[in-house]
């Protein structure tokens, strides 16, 4: 069993972000509501500093050991539920399926009326996540990781910034909209450190210097 299990070290704030989290996914997303705000950039520091540093190994890796999606609340699945969450004035229909709205892509500054234009991206891709340690974990752990809509890991962003974002780390990717950089690494590394995934050198190389400039 990973070792995520047994940390209940977040921060106040994170804590408040789950449970803000929490009540939306039992009342249902708000069209105006987005990314779970990340743990402070000082926070983010701290947990860099206690990750494990590891080289990674992608040896038997297979998207679907993640199985995506599952239902999240009532017939909206965990893509339906993003759209919803992070558009705006989206409506649905008896499927949960987006039919208008309008959503606001944070990593390339894009605004797009059709559903099918967005991918939903996991900020922590699933092959980075086998690679620093999600390899060791079950396939229900997986599931878990895949679809966590509480911490601040899925977001609905421009399909091909995502397709071209692939499976890469901050030390060679990080969104061209220069605003949401620090918005994304802190996101990275607590995500990471609410998993207990390990970071390779570069990485953590990258995240230093991206955090000290947040």
């Amino acid at each position: 069993m990973p070792k995520f299990y047994a940390r209940r070290r977040l921060s106040i704030l994170a804590a408040l972000t789950g449970l803000i989290a929490s009540v939306g996914l039992f009342n249902g997303p708000t069209a105006s509501a987005a990314l779970p705000t990340p743990v402070s950039a000082a926070t983010a520091r701290t947990y860099l500093a206690s990750l494990t540093v590891a080289t990674e190994s992608r040896t038997g890796y297979d998207r679907d050991l993640f199985p995506t999606w599952i239902t999240i609340s009532g017939t909206c699945n965990t893509r339906e539920y993003i759209l919803k969450r992070d558009g705006t004035n989206v409506v649905t229909n008896s499927a949960c399926t987006a039919t208008s709205g309008s959503w606001y892509s944070p990593y390339d500054g894009a605004t797009w009326t059709a559903a099918s234009d967005l991918d939903i991206d996991h900020l922590v891709p699933l092959a980075e996540a086998w690679d620093s340690g999600a390899s060791a974990w079950t396939t229900s752990e997986r599931q878990g990781f895949a679809n966590d809509v509480t911490r601040p890991q899925l977001l609905a962003v421009t399909d091909n910034v995502n397709q071209s974002k692939g499976d890469q780390d901050p030390s060679t990717w990080v969104p061209s909209r220069s605003a949401y950089v620090c918005t994304y690494v802190r996101a990275w590394v607590q995500v990471k450190y609410y998993y207990d995934l390990s970071v390779d050198s570069a990485e953590k190389s990258a995240l230093t210097s991206y955090l000290a400039g947040c």
